[in-house]
This record gives C-alpha cells, structure tokens and sequence, in this order.
C-alpha cells in the first residue's frame, strides 16, 4: 500500500524522545528515515528494559520503520559520508543545541550544499540567539520553565510535573508539523527550508491556547489563566464504589443530570450561558460531586451516556496495552505496536521495519549512497562506521 512519504527520505541527527517522536510520525506514514547514532546509540535504546540489549520497550516503537546507520561524523571521513547521505535526502531532523550544530557543521548553511532544496529542522530548549540558546534542556526543566509547575500550584498540587514528557512530545509533533508544512511549500516554489524551533517557545504558544485567556486584551482583562481549567474541582470524583470523569458542559448536560438526581432545584442562573457556567463552575463542580456519590460507576457510565453527557471511568496507564496488535521483532521477539502518532488505527501493517539494531544498516545505507564494498571495509577498520552497542552504555535516561 502507498503511503503518503513514500518516496521522501529524512536523515535523522536527533536522539532521546523529541525528534525521535517528530521522525516516527514521518516514518509511519512512509518517509525513509536513518538513524545516525554515535557509538553508545540513542539514549532512547536505555530507556526500559528490552528482551535485546539493544533495544528498550520505548524504542521498539519509537524506532520502527527507520534504518540505523553506526557513524562517527566527527571525523572527515564519516563527515563526507553523511554528506553524500543528505544528498540523496529530502529532510535532515537535529535536536543538537546551536552552539554544538554549528561546531559540527551540522547547520543549514553547511548541509544545504549537499543538498540545495534541503528542509532542515533543527529543535533545542531555547530560542536561537537568546541567552539561553546552548542551555542544556530536558522536558523537566522545559516544564519547570514554561509555567507547567505552576499551573499545578494553582489546583493547590504540589510543585510537581506533568508525569509523561509533555514537552519532549509537544515539540516532536511541531517539528513533523513544520516539516510537512515545508515539503508542501518546497513542491510549490522549489525552496528547502531552514527551521528552528524552542521547546519554549512551543511550551509557551501550547499553554496559552486556553490559558492566556483575559491576559491576551491588551490592556489585559485579569490574570492568565483559565478559570474552568483551573477550578480545583476539575477532577474526577468518587461514586458509590470507583471514580468517574464526569463534564456536564453545555446547559442541557446539566439539565438531563440535575434532573436525572432529583435535583431541579440546581438548575438555576448558573447554568444558563456559557459564561455563566465558567464563572461558578466551583459552585456546579460542588454539585456534580455530590450527586455522583450517590449511584455506581457503572450505573452513572449508562445513565451519563444515554443522556449524553461526557463520561469516563478512570482508567491506567496499564489499561491502554489492552487490544494492541503484537507484532515479532526478529531479535526481540513478540512486542505491542502502538498506535502511530497520525491518528490511524494502530495494526501491524504500520511496521514496514521493525525497530533496528544499532548500525544494523551501515552498509545497506551507504551502498545507496555510492560507497562500494571496499570502501565500507575501509569504513569499518577505521572506526569511522560502526555496530552494536558498548557494554558498559551508561547513557544518561
């Protein structure tokens, strides 16, 4: 089956999650994506356990559909053979901080003369030529600088984090966003692209979709921050016997629940108008919490769905492995296939490739590019190309 990027290749310089996340997109929807991973490999192939050494439960799915090349492009040699790699490329993805892209001469300025039409995409923790710019940046710090930490004392938590890599994700579907924008603008007028995005400056626009709410007027009309989304009572409440997520949110949701508990004579004024439910939601989310204590989950689950009302029962993180297709890893046997980040439904035709080993495409790849046997044997007795991973890999997770 054709898909959408068959036929587009990307070369892949980023590592951990953020542009890992960015190249999965590209790859489950059929770009050709290579890997170049130094000698210790992505840090993402340590993050877990795995039945193979090399490979983690994150990376058997963040690694699949893509080829893994063993290079070392500090040296001339493995420099010219990335070279001839983006040549025959249409897209280079690097989450390298500034400072460190242009030492490495990984820039757009300096990978576009392999490649005139090149689209680049280059992501870091801040923006380019702030003070910031060669920061070292993981998502909690991103989270921590971005408001994340803050909104959670708002609700009265603790000084916590959101606990998944909510930075690390967000930027990793904006720069698969920008690049997609970009193959579309180069097929326009012919032009590559050089693009350059901060994790927090897409943290900011992200957070402020909803939360910059009166503050955006200017002269602001309040403080940031969305009310509805930061009224404590924004939270799943108990039942006879579990926890439920119940939203009554337009005013016949509360017509159909007030009336469903007896309780007519809560559907007064503050239920009439959006704004109106806005402004005394803690009031309304008082009410809800106390009429849901009254029934059982399930009872509520049929009763909220018949009338329409949003409504869920709380569920784990373990719960959504349920119904993954499996899928065999010829190294690392049986393994769940997550969904693909393109909204489809998740099968096991979604895995052209299963996950690589490290360097496991070294000569395959760089035969495409020119190089003839001999060559990669030479390659391989300097050093400059490579396979498998250190023993002792204590990449930083």
């Amino acid at each position: 089956m054709r898909l959408p990027l068959d036929g587009i290749r990307v070369i892949d310089l980023s590592s951990v999650v953020m542009g890992p996340v960015a190249t999965q997109l590209l790859a489950d929807q059929g770009a050709d994506v290579i890997v170049i991973e130094d000698r210790r490999g992505d840090t993402n192939r340590a993050m877990g356990q795995g039945a193979h050494p090399e490979l983690s439960g994150v990376s058997m799915n963040l690694l699949r559909n893509k080829r893994s090349v063993g290079l070392d492009i500090k040296t001339d040699a493995g420099y010219a053979a990335l070279g001839r790699l983006v040549a025959t490329a249409d897209i280079v993805v690097t989450n390298l901080r500034p400072g460190s892209r242009r030492r490495a001469q990984l820039t757009y300025e300096a990978l576009s003369a392999f490649k005139p039409d090149l689209i680049f995409c280059a992501a870091a923790g801040y923006p380019v030529d702030s003070a910031l710019e060669d920061a070292p940046a993981y998502d909690d710090v991103i989270q921590a600088a971005t408001g994340v930490v803050d909104l959670m004392q708002q609700v009265g938590l603790d000084a916590v984090l959101i606990p998944t890599l909510v930075a690390d994700k967000t930027a990793g579907l904006v720069m698969a966003n920008c690049v997609l924008a970009a193959l579309v603008e180069r097929g326009r007028t012919g032009q590559g692209a050089d693009i350059s995005i901060a994790m927090t400056e897409v943290m900011r626009a992200y957070l402020l979709v909803e939360h910059g709410a009166d503050a955006i007027p200017e002269p602001p009309l309040g403080e940031a921050g969305y009310a509805r989304i930061l009224n404590a009572g924004r939270r799943p409440h108990p039942t006879a016997d579990g926890l439920i997520s119940a939203l009554p949110y337009e005013d016949a949701h509360y017509q159909a629940l007030f009336t469903i508990a007896g309780r007519e004579d809560l559907l007064d004024a503050r239920v009439e108008t959006r704004k109106a439910r806005i402004a005394n939601g803690a009031s309304l989310y008082a009410d809800v919490a106390a009429i849901l204590k009254e029934r059982t989950t399930d009872e509520w689950i049929e009763v909220l769905r018949t009338a329409g009302i949003p409504s869920a029962e709380v569920g784990t993180i373990a719960d959504l492995l349920d119904g993954l297709p499996l899928a065999d890893h010829p190294h690392a046997g049986q393994y769940r296939v997550t969904p693909p980040l393109t909204g489809a439904v998740a099968d096991v035709a979604v895995v052209r490739r299963h996950a690589p080993l490290h360097g496991e495409h070294n000569r395959e790849v760089l035969a495409e590019a020119g190089y003839s046997s001999d060559e990669l044997d030479a390659l391989e007795r300097d050093g400059v190309v490579f396979d498998g991973l250190p023993r002792d890999d204590t990449a930083d997770t």
